[in-house]
């Protein structure tokens, strides 16, 4: 009999950690027992997995006792005081936050592109930031073929990666703007106006003038590759879409690599799909990856403007496979590979 392990989501009432609960059903993630969690705001709260209804408990320190594997999305703060905690008690933390990714004692993973690096784990896993996931998974293999010198990516984000709040937000301003195109619009989640707008921040500005996001895009890439010397610049932007993040690609190879190449090392990549002929139309849009796994690319081309530069267009579902699935199938390759 197939063995089962003791699984808790700790931010179990919010975007992610709701669709957390749904990948591990979706998965048939071998659940033995399974306790949702949350902070004092929102426990109480009622969630439901495989049919059955729970009461979502409060976290702290002797919650995870017994615990064999924490999904963690409750922030930042909660992660670095409960993470530790859970570690302690033998529970394997497989964090959504930025806490820990640029920590050099705990891995940074995208299952597909380096679980080598899982097994150097001491009790904490981190999930890195859903823009970067998304990049990495077609670079991927594009960098075992022919190297990657340079990244260049602008990322149109969706509101859901600042939570529900900030899609609330956009839909309430869009009506309001609906009814009155000269309404007055006070911004309180995103930094400007989202109606029909783009707004190029996502978190605050460093010294340097990029915005924690795109040092996060640079760090976690560098990370994750395992490799200082790719060069990466990132332009993220907030966009007026609810669910899907898409990223405009362009990418300086060290060695010569064809376009008819890269669409067929993509399409054979565990969770990658080429949708890629715009004589026909077709390239992905985030309509087109929300609810999905897999991260869609098309806009495959030769970049005219330099030698071994390719541009691409990379969408994906930033709650699903950017956050929750990544988490889920982290935890997935840890029991194949007996880590656990």
């Amino acid at each position: 009999m197939a063995k089962k392990y003791n699984v808790c989501v700790l931010g179990a009432t919010g975007m992610v950690g709701k669709e957390m609960i749904k990948v591990l059903e979706e998965q048939d993630f071998p659940v033995d027992r399974f306790l949702p969690l949350a902070s004092e705001r929102t426990a109480g709260s009622k969630v439901t997995f495989k049919g059955k209804e729970y009461t979502v408990e409060e976290a702290k320190p002797e919650s995870f006792e017994g615990i064999q594997i924490g999904l963690f999305s409750a922030g930042a703060k909660v992660s670095k005081v409960m993470a530790p905690e859970a570690a302690k008690h033998g529970c394997v933390v497989i964090d959504n936050t930025s806490q820990f990714r640029m920590d050099p004692e705990v891995p940074l993973i995208v299952p597909e592109v380096n679980p080598q690096a899982i097994k150097r784990h001491k009790g904490i896993i981190a999930n890195p930031n859903c823009s970067t996931a998304q990049m990495v998974l077609p670079l991927k293999p594009i960098y075992d073929a022919v190297g990657i010198e340079r990244i260049v990516v602008s990322t149109y984000q969706a509101t859901s990666g600042w939570g529900k709040e900030a899609i609330a937000e956009m839909y309430e301003q869009t009506e309001k703007l609906l009814a009155d195109p000269k309404a007055k619009i006070t911004a309180k989640y995103i930094f400007k106006q989202i109606a029909f707008n783009c707004v190029p921040q996502i978190d605050s500005f460093t010294d340097n003038g990029y915005t924690k996001e795109e040092m996060k895009m640079y760090n976690e890439t560098r990370k994750i590759f395992e490799d200082d010397k790719i060069q990466v610049s990132a332009t993220c932007v907030r966009v007026p879409v609810a669910i899907g993040h898409s990223e405009a690609v362009n990418i300086k190879t060290r060695n010569k690599i064809s376009v008819a190449e890269v669409r067929k090392l993509i399409a054979a990549f565990p969770t990658c799909k080429v949708v890629d002929d715009p004589a026909k139309g077709e390239y992905p849009t985030p309509i087109d990856c929300a609810g999905k796994n897999e991260t869609f690319v098309g806009r495959i081309r030769e970049d005219i403007s330099q030698e071994n530069g390719l541009d691409m267009w990379i969408v994906s579902d930033n709650l699903r496979r950017g956050a929750a699935l990544n988490a889920v199938l982290i935890a997935e390759r840890m029991i194949a590979d007996k880590l656990i």
